[in-house]
């Protein structure tokens, strides 16, 4: 990852709710949310159980000038859903390339929201990348079908450490490349 000049993050919409940046108040649903092991375990960084504090600490990231990735909470509070339905991120590598990654809590799940979001950031495309990469547990499917079904290519396999299951997971990995 490179460091870049921090740019304000934009609110973008989407169909059923609007990506916006991060509040501080998003702790409590973003902790109940994250304390679930099927999410956590889903994850790369997320730890099971839920340590105090740290959702908290992973908002300040957020919203510091020194960030390393933009994040986006999926809120759904104008069209009557959820405040937090999940959260979506990018992350600037070099080279104009960005990496995206993203979490539906779990009640949520299987309504289309993690295609949704992907589609609506890729389309903004706020780091202007040419091209996005994303890596999804080989265990989870559904998550890979989110990426295929925003375009992007399988470019071949991989592993990476999930700190909730203390363990290296098999990913796929998938690119998509901006005209």
């Amino acid at each position: 990852m490179i460091q870049e000049p921090i740019v304000a993050q934009s609110a973008i919409p989407a169909e059923r709710f609007i990506l916006r940046p991060l509040r501080r108040s998003d702790a409590g649903l973003m902790a109940l949310h994250t304390a679930d092991r099927r999410l956590a375990e889903g994850t790369r960084s997320i730890p099971h159980p839920l340590p105090p504090g740290a959702t908290e600490a992973y908002i300040a990231r957020a919203l510091s000038d020194k960030r390393l990735e933009d994040v986006w909470a999926m809120d759904g509070s104008a069209q009557g859903l959820a405040e937090i339905l999940g959260v979506v991120s990018l992350s600037r590598m070099d080279r104009d390339q960005s990496e995206i990654k993203y979490w539906v809590a779990p009640a949520f799940w299987h309504a289309g929201y993690a295609s949704e979001a992907v589609a609506a950031l890729v389309a903004a495309n706020p780091h202007k990348a040419r091209t996005i990469f994303a890596e999804v547990f080989q265990d989870n499917p559904r998550s890979a079908r989110v990426l295929t079904n925003s375009g992007f290519d399988y470019l071949g396999d991989a592993e990476a450490f999930s700190v909730a299951r203390n363990a290296t997971v098999p990913t796929w990995t998938y690119v998509k490349k901006i005209a």
